[in-house]
């Protein structure tokens, strides 16, 4: 991880991850070909405040996962994981990784015990063709995962595993990168992208945090790529460093932007887009969120 989320609101109602007993392992490789094929979603994490906050925002998530058929499997694309190449979790028991500062201790004390996937990580490894995949042993969930899909599957009785992001590739390889990911949908795997359309730290008007407020730049932004996913044109969001100043301010480093890429890149021919928790924070951050089915 190479970015810290700040404090955006206060805490309240903590909320503990539920535990869980790990018991016949899934088995994502063998005889799962012919479940029905599975969505996918972009989701805006926002603050790690999220985790443990009860606003609109999680409200919908956890509709959102109620609406989902069961997945076998989760996968993850967080923007708060990026490596030097690509890798995946490996591990049947991934930690939950409190990447941040600053925060109350009732966040820290949040645990998601979700088992981890070696079967998942190896058949991701197997089918993507185009670069080398690692298996990691060491990252685990981090709170770009952990704090949306403990909402979605509050018992944490469904395998995550994450595949990070390489900076060192444009978004284009990032966007070819997802379609070879398609065929895991057809196993019954939900693949999440977690980060945020519109994303600028370092301009957050902290005293609007309270209110539906928005930089002019942040709403042109963030309704241009709602035109731009509706209308499927990809391109012009995969060359989003070409589109003005606005896109400038509102992706000032393509780390919360890349897992929307991830999302874009999976959607077939025909699948439908509907878009949620479509509102900004502190100005400079939108929730916006997709999903694709």
């Amino acid at each position: 991880m190479k970015r810290k989320d700040f404090l955006l609101t206060l805490a309240s109602l903590p909320i503990l991850a539920s535990s869980m007993t790990l018991s016949n392992l899934n088995k994502i490789t063998s005889n799962l070909d012919n479940t029905s094929k599975m969505p996918v979603l972009f989701l805006g994490h926002g603050s790690p405040m999220n985790a443990i906050e009860e606003n609109e925002f999680v409200q919908s998530f956890r509709k959102i996962g109620k609406e989902l058929a069961r997945p076998n499997a989760i996968l993850c694309i967080s923007a708060h994981w990026e490596t030097n190449g690509t890798f995946v979790t490996a591990m049947e028991h991934p930690r939950t990784i409190h990447d941040f500062g600053g925060f109350p201790q009732a966040l820290f004390d949040v645990q998601y015990p979700a088992p981890g996937s070696p079967e998942l990580a190896k058949e991701t490894q197997r089918i993507v063709t185009s670069t080398e995949v690692g298996l990691d042993d060491k990252w685990g969930l981090d709170h770009g995962a952990w704090s949306v899909i403990k909402h979605l599957y509050p018992n944490a009785d469904i395998p995550v595993i994450q595949m990070s992001i390489d900076y060192t590739k444009p978004p284009q390889y990032h966007y070819e990168l997802a379609k070879e990911l398609a065929s895991l949908r057809q196993k019954g795997v939900l693949i999440v992208g977690s980060g945020n359309m519109v994303h600028n730290l370092r301009m957050v008007a902290w005293n609007k945090l309270n209110e539906p407020y928005a930089y002019d730049w942040a709403t042109e932004a963030n309704e241009k790529m709602k035109a731009y996913i509706l209308d499927g044109n990809h391109q012009n969001l995969v060359n989003f460093k070409k589109q003005g100043r606005a896109f400038d301010l509102a992706i000032p480093t393509p780390e919360h932007f890349l897992p929307l890429i991830y999302t874009l890149g999976l959607k077939e021919k025909n699948e439908a887009v509907a878009i949620f928790n479509d509102k900004p924070v502190g100005g400079s951050l939108t929730m916006t969120s997709i999903k694709i089915d």
